[in-house]
């Protein structure tokens, strides 16, 4: 039994003094009051913004756009339609969903105009699939000895077969049909079908009250095949690659259209490159076969196979039309006639038993992309205009995929150069860590992303490593991981500790948004870490991030519990800082979240797993990082980037450093010179005595008088001397060029002369000063 729309209004009915008689049971699921509740009650109760009493004993129909309370406290917005009875003073208010200015209007616009076109059929059902009406367009698609009521037999009970069962589908459900082909016609010269689109009708409040059909002539030969060939088509270009855009194709021609047929592309397409404009005639390379499909088991063997070069063909006007775009129709006389005869070319282009085919080329925007071709063979009967024209439909549909793959493919290429260009080399060596990083793009129908890795060299031997992802895919993408891996780099290269790094990191996503047409698109995680190979000390800290595995020389194998902070470009969240002591020759991987696949607890247990078995202590990183793309089921075809950084750390010798703590009093200067002499003596850099007298002096004299309370004096040996000054005090020292009547501040300048670099970094008690000098002179 259909559903009225009178059951889905909010109606009520007020007596003379505005008070409510009768209460819908559509009002009570609008307003949430039953009727009991509200009965004999002022209407006025229920309004927000209080009116005239005369609003509900107008005589005359009015609208009025109000706010009405629903029992839960909350406001509902409504147009109250109120419409008087002459001779009585009772009231009929109706509540209606707000509409625009114009909009029942312009509903009937449509609606009329709808109706009025005699291009497309149209026809609307009730929601018993009886008609209601048609248009002048539905009424001469009626096939020819067809009866009447052949659109009602379309969808009877006792004969519509597969029509009925969508149609009342549609009605069930509200899922819509698009394009779909139903046979019509009582003999074979009249067969015909329709191609028909099928949504529901629903009124304002969202009842259905029916179905509207619209529908247009297929033509078609013999057993719906035409009609097959027109469904199938929509699969052509669900790939974006152009060998499958092929295979695709030969699909829909076989068996729909004949018993084989071929599709060849010239080595331009094969190859991803953009054909010339225009057509070169035999100047052109031969094109090659890349896809076939044989009605009958196997493609002949006597046939160009795929893969194998076409052999050329003389040039004849039937062979430069077909290029330019024209379907060539041909029997066995006119090929044999193409072919010139030849038995050579005859056994490698005509199946046998092929008494037509039909070719067209894969033609657009003046390039020239391929070749299809199908046969018919036995008993079938020639191409007619209807094949012809679904021919060239299919191809042109064919060359368009053609062509949209290769926008994908220029675009993919072109953001994974600059992928590859913007990452780093994918192995470093350094005295803290060697790395060896990997990127491996998404495959599919997905573009490129923002997926990054970095080892970056710090201060006192340290090494930062820095894996991130950027959301989104494409050059975008690619360019936002520019920004962020540029940055990212800055920002070290200032000694900022992990969690100060990604909250500014955080501030600049946040200002990319702001700047972006679409915030949602710009965000990312990020892992930043920083390795001390002197005190053998790792601080990280996550963006978002998943965490990085840790395997030790022992073998043991675990993941690094830091902390996930929030995503890059939420902001007003703080992130925390995990620290952790690796032991020398432990290896630390650092990935993105594309390794783990779907199954983040089933990625990283398999992760796990791999490298248990794939990471020793004396196996490169490069074949560990390769053994885990081999051992990953996706990495092949993934879903998304994959980034994976591998690192295995190192240790400054105890014998190769040395520290000291001194109070703070001025008569620790002198001590620290002492003892820097010394040290440097037992390690044969006489040739840095003088120097780093000096540099210590300065540093130390600084620190006792600017800091007031204890500082500790380290020095590192390698294949550069560090010096380092720490002290609790956190202001930062600023070079300056002093006056020459100033009595000081010569200082740091002497000693940004005697050293390669200088620098200074926050650290948790304070700050630290260091400077590096070569181990040889200058």
């Amino acid at each position: 039994m259909s559903v009225s729309p009178l059951d889905s209004i909010a109606a009520a009915l007020l007596d003379a003094e505005g008070g409510i008689s009768w209460w819908s049971r559509a009002a009570h699921e609008l307003l949430g009051w039953t009727g009991q509740e509200v009965a004999r009650h002022p209407a006025q109760r229920l309004l927000v913004d209080p009116v005239d009493d005369s609003f509900c004993r107008t005589e005359r129909a009015i609208v009025h756009r109000t706010r009405l309370r629903h029992r839960a406290g909350h406001v509902v917005k409504a147009d109250i339609h109120i419409a008087g009875a002459k001779d009585s003073d009772e009231r009929l208010v109706l509540a209606l969903p707000p509409e625009g200015p114009g909009s029942c209007h312009q509903d009937r616009d449509i609606a009329r105009a709808l109706l009025a076109q005699d291009s497309i059929g149209v026809a609307q059902f009730d929601m018993d699939l009886g008609l209601v009406r048609t248009n002048a367009a539905m009424d001469a698609l009626r096939p020819r000895n067809a009866e009447d009521n052949w659109l009602c037999r379309l969808v009877a009970r006792d004969g519509g077969g597969e029509a009925r069962a969508d149609f009342g589908h549609v009605a069930a459900t509200g899922a819509s049909v698009a394009a779909r082909i139903y046979g019509l016609g009582t003999d074979a010269a009249a067969s015909s079908a329709l191609s028909l689109s099928c949504f529901r009708i629903d009124q304002a409040l969202g009842v259905p009250v029916g179905i509207m059909v619209e529908a247009t002539r297929v033509p078609e030969t013999g057993p719906a095949r035409i009609g097959d060939a027109y469904r199938n088509a929509f699969d052509i270009g669900q790939s974006l690659d152009v060998v499958q855009v092929a295979q695709d194709l030969t699909t829909v021609l076989v068996p729909a259209m004949g018993d084989y047929a071929a599709v060849d592309y010239p080595d331009d397409v094969l190859q991803a490159r953009d054909p010339a404009y225009g057509y070169h005639g035999q100047e052109a390379a031969a094109p090659r076969r890349v896809a076939v499909k044989s009605e009958h088991g196997a493609w002949p063997a006597q046939l160009v196979q795929v893969g194998e070069a076409v052999p050329r063909v003389k040039e004849s006007p039937e062979i430069a039309a077909k290029v330019v775009g024209d379907v060539l129709v041909a029997d066995a006389a006119l090929a044999r006639r193409i072919l010139g005869n030849d038995p050579v070319l005859l056994l490698k282009f005509v199946p046998e038993g092929m008494h037509h085919s039909l070719g067209c080329p894969l033609y657009r925007g003046g390039r020239f992309f391929g070749y299809a071709q199908v046969y018919r063979c036995g008993t079938s009967a020639p191409f007619d205009d209807t094949d012809i024209k679904l021919m060239h439909d299919l191809c042109a549909r064919t060359a368009t995929a053609i062509d949209h793959a290769f926008r994908f493919t220029r675009e993919h290429q072109t953001a994974v150069v600059l992928q590859h260009s913007l990452l780093p080399p994918s192995a470093t060596h350094s005295v803290a860590a060697e790395t060896s990083g990997i990127y491996v793009p998404a495959g599919g129908a997905v573009s490129v992303g923002g997926d990054w890795y970095d080892a970056v060299n710090l201060s006192s031997l340290r090494i930062g490593l820095v894996v991130g992802d950027v959301v989104g895919h494409g050059l975008e993408a690619a360019a936002t991981m520019a920004r962020l891996r540029t940055a990212v780099q800055t920002l070290a290269d200032l000694d900022l500790p992990p969690d100060e790094l990604l909250t500014r990191l955080d501030d600049l996503v946040r200002r990319m948004q702001l700047e972006a047409d679409e915030p949602d698109t710009v965000g990312g995680s990020c892992l930043f870490a920083v390795y001390d190979p002197v005190d053998r000390t790792c601080r990280m800290a996550s963006a978002g991030h998943p965490p990085p595995a840790l395997v030790t020389p022992d073998g043991d194998v675990g993941f690094i519990p830091a902390a996930p902070g929030p995503i890059l470009g939420v902001g007003d969240n703080p992130f925390e800082v995990t620290t952790v002591t690796l032991p020398p020759g432990s290896t630390l991987v650092c990935y993105s979240d594309g390794l783990l696949g779907r199954d983040v607890v089933q990625g990283s247990e398999h992760l796990k797993s791999v490298l248990a078995e794939q990471c020793t202590a004396d196996r490169p990183l490069k074949a560990v990082g390769e053994a885990i793309l081999a051992r990953t089921p996706h990495a092949e075809h993934p879903t998304d980037d994959i980034t994976v950084l591998i690192a295995r750390t190192h240790a400054v010798a105890d014998e190769s450093t040395a520290m000291w703590e001194y109070p703070a009093d001025p008569a620790a200067v002198q001590h620290a010179r002492a003892h820097v002499n010394a040290q440097l003596e037992a390690w044969g850099l006489h040739e840095l005595l003088f120097s780093t007298e000096l540099i210590v002096s300065e540093l130390v004299t600084n620190a006792i008088r600017y800091a007031g309370r204890p500082v500790t004096l380290r020095l590192i040996r390698d294949h550069v001397l560090f010096c380092e000054v720490s002290d609790p005090s956190s202001t930062q020292p600023r070079l300056r060029r002093a006056l020459a009547t100033d009595e000081g501040g010569r200082g740091l300048f002497l000693v940004a002369q005697l050293t390669t670099r200088w620098g200074s970094r926050y650290t948790d008690r304070g700050k630290t000063i260091w400077t590096e000098q070569k181990l040889t002179p200058r």
